[in-house]
């Protein structure tokens, strides 16, 4: 009697295990019947991988929802349609937003809605007639995309650099370093040489800045004596034209005047005309001066033979 009743305890308990869970499995089926529900149909321009029928929808971290269909746009591939419901007491407003959020470490993702003023209008949609909404791009899939460029550039610097670390290029990169060592070491040896050598340089760059400085004080001078002295002779050149100018205006009043007398005697011509004679030569001897003067001013005042240059 006793292992029959043994059993019989046994088979009561697991009786009402069962009706209990039956009871939960109801009650959970009729609350989420008796719930209403908004339809939205969210449109990502970007792969969606880890999003699955049943992952959870959320409103700002908080579970609202959850996704009941994907499927691809028959009209663009490259996009993907998301049926999700959420409960009717939560607001989703024209100017929410959505976007993918990662689930878990295991890599599944979540749908979550944010943002909303209460000034942009509410959208309601059945299941027949969802509502639209179009997805931001996610934060972590365009960490993923960028991850895996960075990883495609990594691999590729991986190998540009197994390249130029290979067998020949090691070897030319010794040759090198050898190369500059023994140059370095042959620099040490000729530091002396070399300290000298720089000091003499310096000395004759100083004797090179002396010499210059002496000739720019000569080229002054030389200058200034030019200057000074082409100055005085231009004036003793002026008062002299000047009084030429005075002689030959009152030569001329002296012919106007004495015109008819030249007429009427000879001898008086006579005695002009050497005058005359030594006025042109004056003036001729007079013109050569000024016009040597323009063209070697040095020359002529300090009597020194021009230089010319002879080609070699």
């Amino acid at each position: 009697m006793e292992p029959k009743a043994h059993h019989l305890i046994i088979g009561l308990f697991t009786l009402t295990a069962v009706l209990a869970a039956l009871l939960f499995a109801l009650w959970l089926v009729k609350s989420s019947a008796d719930r209403e529900w908004s339809y939205y149909e969210i449109v990502f321009d970007q792969a969606v991988g880890g999003l699955a029928k049943g992952n959870p929808v959320l409103y700002s971290g908080v579970a609202v929802g959850d996704v009941l269909e994907l499927k691809l746009d028959p009209d663009n591939p490259g996009h993907v349609r998301v049926l999700v419901r959420v409960e009717q007491t939560v607001p989703v407003r024209k100017n929410t937003r959505a976007g993918l959020v990662l689930a878990n470490i295991a890599g599944s993702m979540s749908v979550q809605f944010s943002g909303g003023t209460k000034d942009s209008p509410v959208l309601t949609g059945t299941r027949t007639d969802p509502a639209q909404i179009t997805a931001e791009p996610s934060a972590f899939k365009s960490l993923l995309t960028n991850g895996e460029v960075l990883l495609t550039k990594a691999e590729q610097l991986l190998t540009s650099a197994n390249t130029l670390l290979s067998k020949e290029n090691t070897e030319n990169l010794t040759a090198i370093f050898r190369n500059t060592r023994e140059a370095s070491e042959s620099l040490l040896d000729s530091r002396e040489q070399l300290t000298a050598l720089l000091e003499r340089m310096d000395d004759a760059s100083q004797r090179a800045a002396e010499a210059a400085s002496k000739v720019s004080k000569v080229s002054d001078n030389a200058n200034a004596l030019l200057q000074n002295e082409t100055r005085s002779v231009l004036s003793s050149m002026g008062s002299a034209m000047t009084r030429v100018q005075e002689a030959v205006v009152r030569i001329d009043d002296l012919t106007r005047k004495n015109e008819g007398a030249l007429d009427s005697g000879l001898q008086g011509m006579g005695e002009l005309a050497p005058a005359l004679r030594e006025l042109r030569g004056t003036l001729r001897n007079l013109n050569q001066f000024t016009r040597r003067l323009e063209e070697d001013p040095r020359g002529t005042l300090l009597g020194a033979p021009t230089i010319k240059e002879v080609s070699q």
